[in-house]
């Protein structure tokens, strides 16, 4: 394992958001354990994201992931290994890239708020307790930096959005479409589109949902979506 101890602990305490945790951190968490597949997932992001709502069906639905039980139940790491056997997990989760898994809390305020997930191929060997036990100090760290950096408004970057661009991110969150949006605001669609796109680079998120969900956390409190 060529990632220290140090720089994934670094890497961590310095990401300002969950966009920089996940494309400095989640990289290098995969290279300490050898993983085919690694990642972080906050459940709120997941819950604003349509898309990302099938992760919570399937690869963390308690009522069929003995793994997402273990750990909602029990707060702490664990792998597919503890919990059931090789031929049981393979009906839970048949892809070839996820023959072993193991995953771990990130908690705060008490509460469970996300999950770092690592898999392997079956050619690849099964996470051990010493993977479980490096596993449990990230998650620590991973905990202490939700319960501070996390929680706190981000108002560095929605600082930078207009008060027309936040006009329109009250109608987006709302449910409105873009035609809808420009009738409401005297503008043409197109306007609608740009800005979005303008929000997105700013927001340094990729979707409707996305942006939503980040202006949801901070002191704009956008409003909910009456049609949902």
């Amino acid at each position: 394992m060529s990632i220290s101890w140090q720089l994934l602990f670094e890497e961590i305490h310095q990401a300002k958001d969950d966009n920089g945790l996940r494309s400095h951190l989640v990289p290098k968490i995969g290279e300490y354990f050898a993983a085919k597949r690694s990642g972080i997932f906050f459940f709120d992001r997941i819950l604003a994201d349509k898309n990302l709502q099938k992760v919570l069906k399937v690869a963390l639905s308690v009522e069929h992931n003995p793994v997402a039980r273990y750990l909602t139940e029990r707060h702490t790491p664990v792998h597919e290994g503890m919990v059931t056997s090789p031929k049981a997990w393979a009906i839970v989760c048949p892809r070839p890239d996820h023959w072993h898994v193991m995953a771990g809390p990130i908690i705060s305020h008490g509460q469970l708020v996300g999950a770092v997930g690592c898999t392997r191929e079956k050619s690849m060997p099964a996470f051990n307790t010493q993977n479980l036990a490096d596993l449990s100090g990230i998650c620590l760290h991973l905990s202490v930096w939700a319960s501070t950096v996390r929680s706190q408004p981000q108002s560095f970057k929605t600082d930078c959005l207009t008060s027309r661009e936040l006009q329109i991110a009250e109608l987006v969150a709302l449910g409105q479409t873009n035609a809808e949006i420009g009738t409401k605001l005297w503008i043409t669609e197109n306007s609608v589109k740009q800005a979005l796109k303008r929000m997105f680079r700013k927001l340094e998120v990729s979707s409707r949902a996305q942006m939503v969900a980040q202006l949801s956390t901070t002191k704009y409190h956008l409003p909910k979506n009456e049609k949902s």
